[in-house]
């Protein structure tokens, strides 16, 4: 179980974008801004998204809920890492990450997570450029993740943070699953750094 902080503690790099997931026009604003973070993806670098969570919380379940819609995109030439049927948490992030080093080459790792912070953020998703470092609710010591990433804050943070996640609203944690997911998709289709392929364009634009 991760013990979520607020994005602003982090982030290791300062180049980030926030907006409300019910702003007008967010998805468009949110796909500009992953495709920007992409640009520092070399031609020879696999894509790697890695979504941290677990199904076991409704508000820590985003990352995994992410991860199984980006899953059903089909998208070649994408490794996707977390989803709702086994989901990367605190217990395996470490050994998650071991894989994706000897299964990838010179990856290029998307971190996605779910996050807690103020009141005014909830409902926001952060993009930017830069690690994440999960905090754990367990004594280990889990390694920086991610080239750049995608948080969600799903709730408040500061008082009993293990029960405010489990009392989050699954209608916020979707909708923002959904706008997380469509975004990736659709900018990863329209960046240069790589070739994607999907059948699916269609149900991303919905």
């Amino acid at each position: 179980m991760f013990k979520l902080k607020k994005p602003e503690e982090k982030l290791t790099d300062t180049n980030l974008f926030k907006i409300d997931h019910t702003a007008p026009n967010a998805t468009f604003s949110i796909v500009d801004n992953i495709k920007k973070t992409l640009s520092g993806m070399l031609p020879d670098q696999e894509l790697v998204i890695v979504c941290i969570g677990t199904d076991r919380s409704t508000g820590d379940s985003l990352g995994p809920l992410v991860g199984s819609k980006l899953q059903n995109y089909n998208m070649k030439n994408v490794h996707v890492f977390g989803t709702l049927d086994n989901p990367v948490h605190a217990m395996n992030l470490s050994e998650t990450m071991l894989k994706v080093e000897s299964l990838c080459h010179c990856p290029f790792i998307i971190a996605i997570d779910a996050c807690l912070g103020k009141l005014n953020n909830v409902g926001s998703i952060t993009v930017g450029s830069g690690s994440i470092k999960p905090g754990a609710g367990v004594n280990k010591d889990l390694p920086n993740v991610g080239d750049v990433y995608i948080t969600g804050t799903v709730n408040i943070s500061g008082f009993m943070e293990y029960l405010v996640l489990q009392n989050t609203r699954l209608s916020l944690v979707m909708n923002m699953a959904n706008m997380i997911a469509r975004s990736l998709y659709i900018a990863l289709l329209n960046s240069n750094s790589h070739n994607i392929r999907s059948e699916r364009v269609a149900v991303a634009l919905k």
